[in-house]
């Protein structure tokens, strides 16, 4: 079990409570009225697989009983405990020194029939898939597998609401072109649909960086690429072109994009990794003037120890979860290593598969501060990295598939004083 710290602070900040304290090297928030606001937080790991099936990996009821499964590959894992349920598909290891058919996953009942069902992409630019769930009393089988898209390329693919009309689409690069699938409601399991959003302007196979968000706060989302973002229009008759605002998020690209409101001045700011096999990590703020919206860089974490207040890096952050992981309403950066992504080919590739989340704050006067928590020091990361409720307990979980296997981190937390609490907190680097 790794233990990290990190205090419930929303209400108390709300309250103006807390100020900022240098305590020998370290940052740390002054107490709270109340010692309740204190916690300790820990991830226990539990291994489901040390076999390399996929770099994704997926949650959801699988058996209709009402508990979070895990899904790796063509396995799943039963939930609670994490017993081994059953094969989607005929469980085939994957060559370690080559890359997996299998990359992203995702649970949800396609064809609406009440079991949940798998949607799978493999290998970058090959077909997706569903995989039918059989039933509860048919899971000893194989499932039943449907191809939905031609190519699904970009690997950040992401399953999610994009259109508004309460199905989620499969938002990815087709041929070329950046744009999202729709599931065609008579037919589910044949071909979807493919909106392009661009013109032919991303890889056709590969790319790093695809995300989802409201960038310009119009109640629409848009789409996110590591060169600017594409405003959904008003009007989505006739499958029109999205206006592209070119904006240099991220060269050559990392992971999952976020628009998110990070400084707490009402507008999107934008969270990635930089790079998916080299380093970094950053926030871009959005800065409105003269009706135009433009976005400074902040890094996070760079190539170099001095490059992040506690002395922190690590490479290949090829997946980036946002969540609030620790209750205080803000949400947190959850990301880590995608160990031997390009086997021995990438920097510091041997150098931990760590997994680590950055616990958001913001000052009084407007600053904004990201503090490293290690959730896992062996579990590492693949090209997919999930944040849910597994346990419901009430406290969000972590999933993650890759070269290691399949592991879920089961967060605990345990109520502390103030001293205890400050004690923990991580030592910021020493500057000159």
């Amino acid at each position: 079990m790794t233990i990290i710290q990190r205090p419930l602070l929303a209400s108390a900040l709300q309250a103006g409570l807390f100020v900022f304290l240098g305590l020998g090297g370290r940052t740390a928030w002054s107490a709270p009225a109340t010692q309740e606001a204190f916690a300790l937080h820990s991830f226990e790991r539990h291994h489901l697989s040390d076999v390399y099936f996929a770099e994704g990996v997926a949650v959801g009821d699988i058996d209709g009983d009402g508990v979070q499964d895990v899904t790796s590959g063509p396995l799943w894992f039963k939930g609670p405990g994490f017993e081994l349920g059953g094969e989607i598909r005929p469980a085939v290891p994957q060559d370690r020194a080559r890359y997996t058919d299998h990359f992203f996953s995702w649970v949800y009942d396609v064809n609406a029939d009440g079991h949940a069902d798998v949607l799978a992409v493999g290998f970058p630019g090959t077909p997706g898939h569903v995989y039918v769930n059989p039933g509860p009393d048919h899971l000893d089988q194989h499932w039943k597998k449907h191809a939905i898209l031609n190519s699904v390329a970009n690997e950040s693919p992401q399953f999610i609401q994009l259109v508004g009309d309460g199905t989620p689409e499969l938002v990815c690069t087709n041929g070329g072109a950046f744009g999202y699938a729709t599931i065609n409601p008579k037919t589910p399991l044949e071909a979807w649909t493919f909106h392009p959003i661009s013109d032919v302007v991303a890889p056709k196979q590969f790319g790093h960086g695809l995300g989802v968000g409201d960038v310009d706060g119009d109640g629409r989302q848009d789409v996110l690429s590591k060169s600017g973002w594409y405003a959904q229009p008003a009007d989505l008759t006739g499958d029109p072109k999205w206006a592209f605002h070119p904006v240099n998020f991220a060269q050559p690209g990392g992971a999952e994009i976020y628009a998110y409101d990070v400084d707490g001045d009402g507008d999107s700011d934008v969270i990635t990794s930089l790079s998916a096999h080299e380093f970094g990590l950053a926030w871009h703020e959005q800065i409105q003037e003269d009706g135009e919206i433009r976005f400074t860089k902040h890094l996070i974490m760079g190539a170099k120890a001095e490059e992040n207040p506690y002395g922190l890096h690590f490479s290949e952050l090829h997946s980036v979860a946002l969540a609030d992981m620790d209750g205080d309403g803000l949400k947190d950066i959850v990301t880590g290593k995608t160990y031997y992504s390009h086997h021995e080919q990438s920097t510091d590739w041997d150098a931990g598969a760590v997994v680590y989340w950055f616990g958001l704050q913001r000052t009084a006067a407007g600053g904004v501060s990201w503090v490293p928590h290690l959730a896992d020091g062996d579990a590492g990361i693949g090209r997919q990295i999930v944040v849910s409720d597994i346990n419901a307990d009430g406290k969000p979980d972590i999933a993650v598939g890759g070269m290691k296997g399949c592991s879920v981190l089961l967060h605990e937390t345990v109520a502390t004083d103030a001293a205890g609490w400050r004690a923990a907190q991580p030592r910021r680097r020493k500057t000159d």
